[in-house]
């Protein structure tokens, strides 16, 4: 069995070179403004850069389909993109909750927390274009293992609803545990190096122990996101594109949410929603194959609520506070 797929080989490279390019960008030319705080303006500003990027994408992609392949296929491509990519956006958001614990935990400075971040959202990009070709590889062998991969996501989800509130042990993580073991490590930082010599002995610094947690959390969650996005579409340059867009602006949705992101309490329980959802309608395929507009309204409803009444609820508890 091979899938079907629209991305041609010179669309694949096209895409590969764009985000080259772009990191390019982020890594050498912004970095010669050298280690600063992001301001919530310039996360901004990036957000609404790689939100229109990937909704340039998916707009250039209908126009070729239509005119090769025929408006249905167009629409309905363009669609399965555009949903991949709002649920892998809304999953990244788990990370950032996450990434804000790792930060507090180190005390990172906020001056090398985009470094950080730089090279973990260059790190998941790799890691996750592995994860994604061995899941299509999976699926052309094994078409079975997509009821592996839903009820593997709605037990997920099970369990981040009812523990959504349980606080990771980062002094148990066994990560951590290994590093702190194995390398020599230093009590300071070096400015946004990962790695320093003294006296002719290579240490690792805090924030290569930040980096790689951080590495290792978006793989823990890209088991997650990357079946999530199959029960979308099985198209493997759909699912690659989308899920690279949603990953590329993570960083900067991390900037434009660390100083707001206790206002959204209530967001996680509507993730937790969203996995069980997509688990069951991967579950459901034979008897009921649900129409991907319909799996976009439920999870943009799912979102919506949980986000209006966190903000409605963090209010009410200000206002108590005041009075």
């Amino acid at each position: 069995m091979v899938i079907p797929s629209v991305g041609y080989w010179w669309m694949w490279l096209g895409f590969v070179v764009l985000v080259l390019v772009m990191l390019a960008v982020d890594m050498f030319l912004l970095g010669r403004q050298g280690a600063h705080k992001v301001s919530v303006k310039e996360a901004l500003g990036w957000s609404i850069v790689w939100v229109s990027l990937a909704m340039i994408f998916n707009g250039a992609l209908w126009w070729y389909l239509d005119g090769q392949m025929g408006r249905k296929i167009a629409n309905e491509k363009a669609l399965e993109f555009f949903t991949g990519y709002l649920i892998e956006k809304s999953l990244a958001m788990d990370n950032v909750f996450v990434f804000l614990m790792i930060f507090g935990y180190f005390a990172i400075p906020a001056e090398y927390q985009r470094r950080v971040l730089l090279y973990g959202v260059f790190g998941a990009i790799i890691m996750r274009a592995v994860m994604i070709f061995m899941g299509g590889w999976l699926i052309t062998k094994f078409h079975w293992v997509l009821y592996f991969f839903g009820l593997f996501l709605l037990l997920t989800g099970v369990k981040m609803f009812f523990f959504v509130d349980a606080k990771p042990d980062l002094e148990k993580n066994p990560l951590l545990r290994w590093m702190r073991g194995h390398l020599k490590i230093t009590n300071e930082y070096h400015g946004g190096k990962f790695f320093v010599v003294k006296a002719g002995i290579r240490y690792a610094t805090p924030l290569f122990l930040v980096l790689a947690l951080v590495e290792f959390t978006d793989l823990i969650f890209a088991v997650d996101s990357i079946p999530a996005i199959f029960a979308v579409t099985e198209d493997p340059f759909i699912v690659f594109t989308s899920n690279i867009f949603a990953i590329m602006g993570l960083r900067a949705m991390y900037f434009l949410l660390a100083d707001v992101a206790g206002r959204f309490h209530l967001l996680k329980y509507g993730l937790a929603l969203v996995l069980m959802f997509i688990g069951l309608k991967m579950l459901i395929i034979e008897l009921y194959k649900i129409p991907v507009v319909l799996a976009l309204g439920v999870v943009v409803a799912i979102l919506a609520t949980s986000t209006i009444l966190s903000i409605a609820t963090t209010r009410n508890l200000e206002r108590g506070k005041v009075s």
